[in-house]
């Protein structure tokens, strides 16, 4: 996969660590702006901005919106300290059970999008649209149709503006992105699949827009729960989840 938006927050990261390390910023300064950070690392500002967010979640910048001295991202935490604790959350969800990674996205997504259709301002939902957009090339192949669906995902619980779920989130991305990817060979028709995924994406989004909070809840985990069906993973402690889908040690 080419350096793009899954890898810009750690090309950012990197550089925040330097210069940190060279004395060039100090805690609490605040990072360049979007463009000027997108000319200096050669990415485009869409994949800054994602990474601002995933620095954000994991606690190392604080981002606030607007034109004013306190706009911008300003870096909160030691990049080392923060990685140190995101790299436990890590090891730890590379050996959960698939079936309690499903149940647990199930709580914390459902959780989200109920309390995100209360809110007020509709600009919000540009980036998840975006990913939706970018899902609906037909020519997708299923890896990079996963990469944005986890995005998206991930978008979904920061539209609920807590910092925290996000995080946990964020962290398990790449445990979501791997079961699912390893469901793929098994399913009956993976093009059958990917339309229906997409219609549901569509629907949970639509209801959260709306402000049916209650409806995006159950489309949401109706969604989650009915793809575990289709590819075969347990959704339940007491249950197995078939040998290709448990994690490796």
């Amino acid at each position: 996969m080419a350096e793009g938006r899954a890898r810009t927050h750690e090309i950012v990261l990197r550089r925040i660590e330097e210069d940190l390390a060279a004395g060039v910023v100090t805690l609490g300064q605040r990072l360049p702006g979007e463009r000027s950070l997108a000319e200096q690392i050669g990415v485009s500002r869409a994949s800054v901005r994602e990474a601002i967010r995933v620095l954000e979640a994991m606690g190392i910048v604080r981002t606030a919106v607007g034109s004013g001295a306190d706009a911008g991202a300003v870096i909160v935490a030691d990049p080392s300290m923060a990685l140190a604790s995101a790299l436990r959350l890590h090891l730890a969800t590379s050996h959960l059970l698939v079936g309690d990674i499903v149940d647990a996205r199930v709580l914390l997504e459902s959780w989200a999008v109920r309390l995100a259709a209360g809110s007020r301002d509709r600009g919000q939902f540009v980036d998840a649209e975006r990913l939706l957009d970018a899902m609906d090339q037909p020519s997708l192949a299923p890896d990079e149709f996963h990469r944005l669906d986890a995005e998206f995902h991930v978008e979904l619980t920061r539209l609920a503006g807590n910092p925290v779920v996000a995080a946990v989130m964020t962290a398990l991305r790449e445990s979501i992105s791997g079961y699912v990817l390893a469901a793929v060979p098994h399913l009956p028709d993976w093009s059958r699949t990917a339309r229906k995924l997409r219609r549901e994406h569509r629907a949970v989004l639509a209801a959260v827009r709306s402000g049916e909070g209650e409806r995006a809840e159950v489309l949401l985990a109706a969604h989650i729960k009915g793809f575990a069906r289709t590819a075969g993973l347990a959704t339940a402690r007491r249950e197995s989840s078939p040998p290709w889908s448990r994690p490796r040690d």
